[in-house]
């Protein structure tokens, strides 16, 4: 599922800050405290990927509301539709 332009404006809002905390990860990394780099490039890649997997509560009314439109709504079913 594709993301909407409020979840694109979040995204490049985190990779605004995320992108030069990464790039400072490889420099050190290429220099003498590779510990420190990949520690920041781990935090870069948290902070990217954790707001796509993880349940927040503004997510929860939106998830709560689309399973009980899924209950409350049906499709009918075949023998329903050939009879109308």
């Amino acid at each position: 599922m594709g993301l909407g332009i409020l979840d694109t404006l979040g995204l490049v809002g985190t990779l605004i800050f995320a992108l030069p905390l990464a790039l400072l990860g490889l420099q050190f990394l290429a220099g003498d405290r590779q510990l420190l780099g990949a520690g920041l490039v781990v935090v870069a890649a948290l902070m990217v990927l954790l707001p796509r997997y993880i349940t927040t509560p503004g997510d929860v009314p939106g998830a709560v509301a689309s399973r009980v439109v899924g209950t409350a709504v049906t499709e009918p079913e075949e023998d329903e539709a050939d009879a109308e």
